[in-house]
């Protein structure tokens, strides 16, 4: 799937200045987003984050509120993980198409 294909808009800009202030290297989705069970009305955004080795040092419960804030990007609500399980992590990295990533 591509850009154009989503069923949601992604302002890029604006991504890409929330995974640099949070030190985010890579930021996919995943999920009913990519196929065609997707419903505009009731789903939710699969987001997994990649981030910088140090950038969650410190960061406490101020993680709880980027899947929020991604939300307000978005403009829908966000299920924002860092970690997967392990019974699922090959199947979405797999199928996971990046919306930003920092070389």
């Amino acid at each position: 799937m591509s850009f154009a294909e989503l069923p949601i808009a992604i302002d890029r800009e604006r991504i890409g200045v929330f995974c640099l202030e949070r030190g985010i290297r890579k930021l996919s989705l995943f999920g009913s987003v990519l196929h065609g069970d997707f419903d505009p009305l009731r789903s939710d955004v699969d987001v997994l984050a990649e981030f910088d080795p140090e950038a969650l040092h410190g960061v406490g419960f101020r993680y709880f509120g980027y899947a929020e804030e991604l939300s307000a990007i978005l403009g829908r609500r966000v299920d924002f993980c860092s970690r997967l399980d392990p019974h699922i992590e090959e199947t979405v990295r797999r199928e996971a198409l990046p919306i930003y990533e920092r070389a």
